[in-house]
């Protein structure tokens, strides 16, 4: 199973008591505050959940595939997520089980509500500190 933005909203509708619209907002405003955050150099920190991260790639020589024509690969600045020690270790602790074993399909849950909501705490922090 996959979590988007889409079931986020729905999480916050369903158990925060928002209606559908203020949640499509909180959704979109916290995903615009880190792409704004990344966007100005900044790293972004979400406590017990992980960090994006900016790094400078510099120029590397590429090659096209299918033609074998040497190209330079441009220099750019990506984004990197590394997970919490926590994130981590709650991960590790579920097993190893596929989503084919289980036999009731996962749903939305208040665990994934509670990481976004300490997510957004985390970031609301940061950008106070920043101002």
């Amino acid at each position: 199973m996959t979590l988007t933005k889409s079931d986020l909203e729905h999480l916050l509708f369903e158990n925060v008591g928002l209606n559908k619209r203020e949640a499509k907002e909180m959704v979109a405003s916290f995903f615009d505050e880190i792409l704004k955050a990344l966007e100005d150099g900044q790293c972004v920190k979400l406590a017990g959940f992980g960090n994006f991260v900016l790094r400078e790639k510099g120029e590397r020589p590429g090659r096209n595939p299918k033609t074998g024509q040497q190209l330079p690969i441009s220099a750019r600045r990506v984004a990197t997520f590394h997970a919490s020690q926590l994130l981590q270790q709650q991960v590790a602790s579920k097993g190893n089980k596929n989503e084919e074993q289980r036999s009731i399909p996962m749903a939305p849950n208040k665990t994934v509500l509670a990481v976004y909501t300490k997510a957004l705490h985390s970031l609301e922090a940061v950008s106070d500190k920043a101002s």
